[in-house]
Protein backbone atom coordinates (compact mmCIF):
# COMPACT_ATOMS: atom_id res chain seq x y z
CA UNK A 1 0.00 0.00 0.00
CA UNK A 2 1.46 3.34 -1.08
CA UNK A 3 0.59 6.61 0.63
CA UNK A 4 0.66 9.92 -1.19
CA UNK A 5 1.31 13.02 0.91
CA UNK A 6 0.94 16.51 -0.52
CA UNK A 7 2.71 19.60 0.75
CA UNK A 8 3.51 23.13 -0.35
CA UNK A 9 0.10 24.73 -0.21
CA UNK A 10 -0.54 28.06 1.43
CA UNK A 11 -1.70 31.63 0.98
CA UNK A 12 -0.27 33.62 -1.91
CA UNK A 13 -1.19 36.86 -3.66
CA UNK A 14 -2.46 36.85 -7.21
CA UNK A 15 0.44 36.70 -9.63
CA UNK A 16 2.56 34.74 -7.22
CA UNK A 17 3.92 31.20 -7.38
CA UNK A 18 3.80 28.01 -5.35
CA UNK A 19 5.30 24.57 -5.82
CA UNK A 20 3.32 21.62 -4.61
CA UNK A 21 4.97 18.31 -3.82
CA UNK A 22 3.47 14.83 -3.67
CA UNK A 23 5.71 12.42 -1.82
CA UNK A 24 5.01 8.70 -2.12
CA UNK A 25 5.80 6.27 0.69
CA UNK A 26 7.03 3.80 -1.93
CA UNK A 27 8.47 3.82 -5.40
CA UNK A 28 6.55 5.77 -8.05
CA UNK A 29 8.50 4.02 -10.79
CA UNK A 30 5.62 1.60 -11.28
CA UNK A 31 3.00 4.34 -11.45
CA UNK A 32 1.64 4.57 -14.98
CA UNK A 33 0.06 7.95 -14.44
CA UNK A 34 0.33 10.58 -11.76
CA UNK A 35 -1.93 13.60 -11.66
CA UNK A 36 -2.93 16.65 -9.73
CA UNK A 37 -6.61 17.36 -9.19
CA UNK A 38 -8.23 20.27 -7.40
CA UNK A 39 -11.55 20.97 -5.78
CA UNK A 40 -12.83 24.43 -4.97
CA UNK A 41 -15.59 24.96 -2.40
CA UNK A 42 -18.96 24.02 -3.87
CA UNK A 43 -17.43 22.68 -7.08
CA UNK A 44 -16.61 19.30 -8.56
CA UNK A 45 -13.10 17.90 -8.37
CA UNK A 46 -11.30 18.63 -11.63
CA UNK A 47 -8.17 17.34 -13.32
CA UNK A 48 -5.37 19.90 -13.39
CA UNK A 49 -2.36 18.09 -14.84
CA UNK A 50 -1.14 14.58 -15.66
CA UNK A 51 2.25 13.02 -16.25
CA UNK A 52 2.80 9.50 -17.54
CA UNK A 53 5.62 7.11 -16.72
CA UNK A 54 7.19 8.13 -20.01
CA UNK A 55 7.11 11.79 -19.08
CA UNK A 56 4.25 12.91 -21.31
CA UNK A 57 2.20 15.70 -19.79
CA UNK A 58 -1.28 17.08 -20.22
CA UNK A 59 -2.96 20.12 -18.69
CA UNK A 60 -6.37 21.58 -18.17
CA UNK A 61 -6.93 24.54 -20.45
CA UNK A 62 -7.33 26.88 -17.49
CA UNK A 63 -3.77 26.23 -16.26
CA UNK A 64 -1.89 25.57 -19.50
CA UNK A 65 1.13 27.83 -19.77
CA UNK A 66 1.05 28.63 -16.05
CA UNK A 67 1.43 25.24 -14.31
CA UNK A 68 4.07 22.58 -14.86
CA UNK A 69 3.90 19.00 -13.64
CA UNK A 70 7.06 16.95 -13.20
CA UNK A 71 8.14 13.74 -11.51
CA UNK A 72 11.37 12.67 -9.86
CA UNK A 73 11.38 8.89 -9.68
CA UNK A 74 14.56 8.87 -7.62
CA UNK A 75 12.85 10.95 -4.92
CA UNK A 76 9.45 9.29 -5.36
CA UNK A 77 7.95 12.72 -5.72
CA UNK A 78 5.69 14.52 -8.17
CA UNK A 79 5.64 18.28 -8.33
CA UNK A 80 3.26 20.95 -9.54
CA UNK A 81 4.89 24.30 -10.19
CA UNK A 82 2.20 26.96 -10.25
CA UNK A 83 3.00 30.42 -11.62
CA UNK A 84 0.89 33.49 -12.29
CA UNK A 85 -1.66 32.30 -9.77
CA UNK A 86 -5.20 33.66 -9.94
CA UNK A 87 -7.91 33.81 -7.27
CA UNK A 88 -9.83 31.18 -9.25
CA UNK A 89 -6.95 28.75 -8.61
CA UNK A 90 -8.00 28.67 -4.95
CA UNK A 91 -8.80 25.05 -4.09
CA UNK A 92 -7.62 21.95 -2.29
CA UNK A 93 -5.12 20.21 -4.52
CA UNK A 94 -4.93 16.43 -4.52
CA UNK A 95 -2.29 14.04 -5.77
CA UNK A 96 -3.51 10.95 -7.62
CA UNK A 97 -1.72 7.95 -9.03
CA UNK A 98 -2.46 4.74 -10.90
CA UNK A 99 -0.06 1.91 -10.22
CA UNK A 100 0.97 -1.11 -12.21
CA UNK A 101 -0.83 -3.61 -14.38
CA UNK A 102 -3.55 -4.01 -11.74
CA UNK A 103 -4.32 -0.30 -12.12
CA UNK A 104 -4.52 0.39 -8.39
CA UNK A 105 -5.67 3.93 -7.65
CA UNK A 106 -4.25 6.10 -4.88
CA UNK A 107 -5.28 9.52 -3.58
CA UNK A 108 -3.57 11.90 -1.21
CA UNK A 109 -5.49 13.94 1.36
CA UNK A 110 -4.79 17.23 -0.33
CA UNK A 111 -3.12 20.55 0.36
CA UNK A 112 -4.95 23.87 0.43
CA UNK A 113 -4.00 26.69 -1.92
CA UNK A 114 -5.52 30.11 -1.38
CA UNK A 115 -4.87 32.93 -3.82
CA UNK A 116 -5.84 36.42 -2.67
CA UNK A 117 -6.73 39.21 -5.05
Amino acid sequence: QVQLVESGGGLVQAGGSLRLSCAASGSIFSFNVMSWYRQAPGKMRELVATITSGGSTNYAGSVKGRFTISRDNAKNTVYLQMNSLKPEDTARYYCYGVQGTMMVHYWGKGTLVTVSS
